[in-house]
Parts: C-alpha cells; sequence; structure tokens
C-alpha cells in the first residue's frame, strides 16, 4: 500500500470536506435532541464512502480514457470557477 498516497488522499478530502455543506448538515442533524448520533454519524459516513466510491469508480474509468494532466487541468479550472462563482454571489 502506498502510504504517501493514502496520507495525501486522506488529508486533501478530509480538508475539504472541513466546513462544506455536508458537514454543516450532518452537525445540524446531531444537533437534533431526538435524533440517535450514531444513527447520524453512521449516515453521513456511508453517504461520504459512497460518493468517494462513485468518484474513484468515475476517475479510474476517466484515467483510462483521458490524459490525467488534462483531467487534472479540468479540474483546476473548475474548482477556480466555483470560487470565482461563490464570491461573486456573496
Amino acid at each position: 500500500m502506498d502510504m504517501r498516497l493514502l496520507g495525501t488522499v486522506f488529508a486533501t478530502v478530509f480538508l475539504a470536506e472541513l466546513g462544506d455543506k455536508t458537514q454543516l448538515s450532518t452537525m445540524l442533524y446531531a444537533s437534533g435532541g431526538a435524533n440517535q448520533k450514531w444513527v447520524v454519524f453512521a449516515g453521513s459516513a456511508l453517504a461520504l464512502v459512497a460518493s468517494s466510491a462513485l468518484a474513484t469508480f468515475v476517475g479510474s474509468l476517466l484515467g483510462e480514457r483521458v490524459n490525467p494532466r488534462l483531467v487534472s487541468r479540468l479540474a483546476g479550472v473548475a474548482f477556480i470557477a466555483v470560487g470565482a462563482w461563490t464570491l461573486y454571489k456573496a
């Protein structure tokens, strides 16, 4: 197992998830007094695993058909576009 890759992916996803809408919605569900916290955690964790599995599957398909450098550049442009749009809307 490539521990360096594992650490890089973990750190990137962990930092990207901090303070996003997913984390905020999970905190709102957990703050409800009637909600069982372990059910909120399990639902949130399963959703992240399913989302990550889908992203890995699609990424592997793209990697087989498209130059990874192009995918990286497109992702960078997409992140910049989302950031610019967010700043514009704020």
